[in-house]
């Protein structure tokens, strides 16, 4: 039976290791085992995080459209409760973009909710 070298893939996986780590501090680039570890937590994080961002997005639209109702004399909940009694089909980041990008048009559409 021929004997099975396996330098090559190892120093292949090393290097894929090594080019995902670069930029992280001491010894996670490194030594292998640290970069590994490195690796495995910053892609459960990286996952985590990928959720939560969506969350925060949520909160930021939720700010913007409250901020705008206020201006015209109401609130949040109440702009939101009252377009879903329309039956008007707007989502909270459609509601931020025009609350943020066209404030005449925010105020039409609370006007219409009235």
């Amino acid at each position: 039976m021929v004997r099975i070298k396996r330098g090559t893939t190892i120093k292949k996986g090393r290097r894929t290791l090594f080019s995902q780590v670069k930029g992280y501090r001491l010894g996670r680039s490194k030594k292998v085992r640290d970069a590994a570890t490195a690796m495995l937590h910053a892609g459960v994080h990286a996952f985590a995080h990928r959720r939560k961002k969506k969350g925060d997005f949520r909160k930021l639209w939720t700010v913007k459209i409250n901020a705008l109702a206020k201006e015209s004399s109401t609130n949040y909940s109440t702009v939101i409760s009252s377009l879903k009694k329309q039956n008007i089909k707007l989502n909270r980041k459609i509601l931020s973009e025009v609350a943020e990008h066209n404030k005449e048009g925010f105020k039409k559409i609370i006007e219409e909710c009235k």
